[in-house]
């Protein structure tokens, strides 16, 4: 297995009117918006009193995501539905043992470079249960991030661990012992950018400015977290069939910088990675950066700006310039 991480090195030519000097993981946080999802929900035939409760109850989740707009909703009658639609849900039946009955959501989400994933699917009941907008381990994830820290990295860590193979429990044990060794020292090693505070280079959020690395574990077979886990176990199947613990640094308003099996993070890795989030934002524009955005029930305006005034959004690639991105090639895994 070999795992590849874009990390966009973006240089702007010559422009030093719009040189930022803002670290990658504050820039995030401050000025980009999370990216838009679409969720589905097949049904067949009117939905009884019942469902539609079920399906208002997920709206007003949904309704307390930051740009809600940016999140869709949409009812697909199995009985006459898009082409678009049908290629989904048969893709779905053909690799699923057992579909539930309707109505039944797939939640589709963006993985940056154009593609995007099915981040879960299951049942309408399931989902409002599940969680798709929230859990404890993002509410965590939030409040950690609202109060400074520069990258929190999310730590999956296999359930019944007793049962997997001994070298499988000794690199997970490794893998979070070395994190916890390598935080410090990043934190001491490293240093801010300088010019932050001059034009171009303002904070707009009251929140302080650290170099503050922390691990958050999740349980994988913690049902409370089974969006999360379902998410990142897709995007990396045969390290989470082995038992491998797998990480996720997580940075801005909980944009997921990679999925990274236990067997590719060296302490190496850890350093470039978070030397990359943690230097100038030369690069400011979020769709030419690595990553994706995990779903969240944050209004991250309110709680960054208040009443002040936020910072202008940031969306489009359009009318910037930027060279490719540099690949961090991960060694190969077993």
């Amino acid at each position: 297995m070999k795992v590849f991480i874009a990390v966009v090195l973006c240089l702007l030519i010559n422009s030093s009117s719009v040189a930022c000097n803002i670290p990658v993981f504050r820039y995030a946080l401050e000025r980009w918006q999370p990216d838009s999802c679409e969720l589905i929900v097949f049904h067949k035939g009117p939905l009884s009193h019942d469902q539609q409760q079920l399906l208002q109850e997920l709206d007003g989740q949904l309704t307390k995501r930051e740009d809600s707009s940016s999140t869709s909703l949409t009812l697909s009658d199995l009985s006459a539905p898009t082409p678009t639609h049908a290629s989904l849900w048969q893709s779905i039946t053909s690799t699923t043992k057992q579909v539930a009955a309707t109505p039944y959501l797939v939640v589709r989400m963006k993985l940056g470079k154009g593609r995007t994933i099915n981040g879960w699917h299951g049942s309408l009941s399931d989902a409002v249960k599940t969680g798709i907008m929230d859990s404890p381990a993002r509410r965590e994830l939030a409040r950690r991030l609202l109060a400074g820290h520069s990258v929190v990295w999310l730590m999956i860590r296999p359930g019944k661990e007793a049962r997997l193979a001994p070298e499988v429990r000794e690199l997970n044990t490794g893998t979070r012992k070395s994190l916890a060794v390598n935080f410090p020292l990043l934190s001491q090693e490293l240093t801010l950018p300088e010019g932050i505070g001059l034009p171009g280079s303002e904070l707009h959020s009251e929140i302080p400015l650290l170099l503050k690395f922390s691990l958050l574990e999740i349980e994988r077979d913690d049902p409370r977290e089974a969006f999360l886990v379902n998410l990142f176990s897709q995007i990396q199947p045969e390290a989470s069939e082995q038992g491998e613990a797998l990480i996720v640094p997580v940075f801005g308003r909980g944009r997921a910088l990679e999925v990274i099996p236990a067997s590719s993070l060296t302490s190496q890795l850890t350093k470039d990675l978070t030397v990359f989030l943690s230097g100038a934002c030369s690069c400011q524009v979020k769709e030419q950066n690595p990553g994706f955005d995990l779903l969240m029930s944050v209004d991250w305006e309110s709680e960054l700006f208040g009443e002040g005034i936020a910072p202008p959004r940031v969306r489009s690639t359009r009318d910037r310039l930027n060279k490719q991105p540099e690949l961090l090639s991960i060694p190969p895994g077993k």
